[in-house]
């Protein structure tokens, strides 16, 4: 039976079609429909077996049975309707929840790729700072030098004052061109890092940072220890990099902490502030380009990474990262 105001559900070939309905789907049924219908037939069935003055002549009898057999066929429409509503809500049920299912998978799956992507987009990031780094050093280093060169062969051989005075002025812009040079290629890739391992690329970092921003700092590395791989120690350092940035043009503090530890299970970090802090629960603040950042590269070498941040109490950054 279909009513004017219920829809068709759909089949899988996504046809429409009429709900199924059983006799298995009576269960669905609630109480407030079996109650009504129970009633209604107990008294019908009372009013045949027990109405003796209603049942007195045959017509009374047949207008008795009539009216039972109206009221049973109306009772068995209504419980049709209602299986039917039954089921069509059941199956919208259903529906909803693999369609919850199969969102919550594409959700993960688009998840996983943006991820992905970030990753890759960092370590080709990385590269390419490398290529850059070593491009400067090797050439624009080497041009530098030869020009520097040249410049000490004609201060050797002219002697005229003024002619002297303008070399020396060169001679100091090509002094300040290559420690331009020094400092971006120790931005790109710092060199520290490549040649003596993180511990003390750490230490050089946070001592020159925190000595430019006028920060009183405390500083707890390792001399030594096992050789750190590569992309876990320039990620590693990265994070510290963007945290002590974050600390010095945000958080108005005067001392800076660093502790560095290494171990067979894996390499961890915690850089804190005296600063004015800020609420680590904020959904803007945690949703910000530098703690996304931080988060993805902890994530892609699978460890763990916690921002405790209270106003006017400070802010810890504590970095866990499994050995490879």
């Amino acid at each position: 039976m279909q009513t004017a105001d219920m829809p068709l559900t759909r089949a899988a070939g996504g046809e429409p079609r009429d709900p199924k309905v059983s006799w298995s789907s009576l269960r669905l049924l609630p109480l407030r429909v079996w109650a009504p219908l129970l009633i209604a037939l107990l008294m019908t069935l009372a009013m045949i077996f027990f109405g003796e003055e209603a049942l007195r002549g045959p017509w009374s009898r047949a207008a008795v049975l009539l009216m039972t057999a109206l009221t049973l066929a109306l009772l068995l429409a209504l419980t049709h309707v209602f299986l039917q509503q039954a089921e069509r809500q059941a199956q919208d049920r259903s529906t909803a929840e693999h369609e919850a299912r199969e969102l919550e998978k594409l959700v993960e799956s688009r998840t996983r790729e943006l991820s992905a992507l970030s990753t890759h987009l960092q370590e080709l990031s990385e590269k390419e700072k490398s290529e850059l780094a070593r491009n400067l050093h090797d050439e624009l280093g080497g041009l530098l030098t030869a020009a520097k060169m040249d410049l000490s062969w004609l201060q050797a051989r002219l002697d005229a004052p003024a002619i002297q005075e303008r070399l020396a002025q060169l001679g100091s812009v090509l002094d300040e061109a290559m420690d331009l040079k020094r400092r971006v290629v120790e931005d790109l890739r710092p060199s520290l890092l490549d040649h003596f391992g993180l511990p003390t690329a750490l230490r050089a970092y946070v001592d020159s940072a925190c000595a430019k921003a006028g920060l009183s700092r405390e500083i707890q590395v390792p001399e030594d220890g096992a050789p750190i791989p590569k992309d876990t120690a320039i990620a590693l350092f990265r994070i510290a990099q963007e945290g002590l940035t974050n600390t010095i043009r945000h958080a108005n503090a005067r001392t800076v902490k660093l502790a560095f530890t290494a171990d067979a299970q894996g390499y961890s970090f915690v850089l804190s502030d005296d600063g004015c802090g800020f609420d680590a629960h904020n959904p803007r603040t945690r949703s910000s380009h530098g703690i996304m950042g931080m988060q993805q590269r902890v994530r892609a070498l699978s460890g763990e990474l916690s921002l405790d941040s209270t106003p006017g109490a400070g802010t810890t950054l504590r970095v866990r990262v499994p050995a490879a």
